[in-house]
């Protein structure tokens, strides 16, 4: 996979090489050509201009990337990259990187933004998930900003346990898509019965959550 990341800062460079280390292509693109020796990254690619110029994306190449990403610290770029890479080059796939969380509504389709992660929604929903066991944790609010994904820490104690998954009452705009036990990830299955301590995905629309809530946790 080609993956074309807009910001070469400590983010843009993260992304990237975690990105490498799992064997994907990767362009980096960064008005600051200095970046390249202070990232310390090898076997990506590089291609320095304004991001926001179409002639730049042009010449970058981005019509040959599966996936692109707005990850610099300014959330305007980040928005008309996303917007330009949609619109103009029709990328299948855009994640933009949203710095100020008053700006999260704008990071929607009509941006052109596929994926919208909010670093302090994010980090706020980490610290949520270690002490919030037994509620449902919102951890990326996805394309148009009408899905999530959310995530639920089975309590020992919950009404669920015992009961397959394919026995839960989900609201209908709901689907498990992920079980991670003892650290393990496992594709879900109707049959697979529930244990303390498991933490179970869902992909959800966003007013279906409450339901979703009220749910797991009366075990009905």
């Amino acid at each position: 996979m080609k993956v074309v990341i807009a910001g070469a800062g400590s983010v843009g460079a993260s992304i990237a090489r975690e990105l490498l280390s799992h064997g994907h292509e990767v362009l980096l693109i960064d008005e600051k050509p200095e970046v390249r020796v202070r990232s310390e990254l090898e076997g990506v690619s590089w291609f320095f201009g304004d991001a926001c110029e179409l002639t730049t994306l042009q010449e970058a190449g981005l019509g040959d990337a599966d996936v692109v990403v707005s990850a610099t610290g300014d959330d305007k770029v980040n928005l008309v990259v996303s917007l330009l890479a949609k619109s103009e080059f029709g990328i299948r796939r855009t994640v933009g990187r949203v710095n100020n969380p008053k700006n999260d509504w704008m990071f929607d389709d009509s941006w052109g933004v596929d994926v919208a992660v909010n670093t302090p929604r994010l980090m706020t929903a980490l610290v949520e998930e270690a002490v919030e066991i037994g509620d449902v944790v919102r951890l990326l609010t996805l394309r148009t900003g009408e899905t999530s994904m959310v995530e639920f820490t089975m309590p020992q104690d919950s009404p669920l346990v015992g009961r397959t998954l394919g026995s839960l009452r989900l609201p209908e705009e709901c689907a498990v898509v992920a079980l991670l036990r003892d650290e393990s990830p496992l594709i879900p299955s109707p049959d697979d019965v529930l244990e303390g301590g498991d933490e179970v995905f869902f992909i959800t629309a966003i007013s279906a959550e409450p339901e979703l809530r009220r749910s797991l946790r009366s075990g009905e």
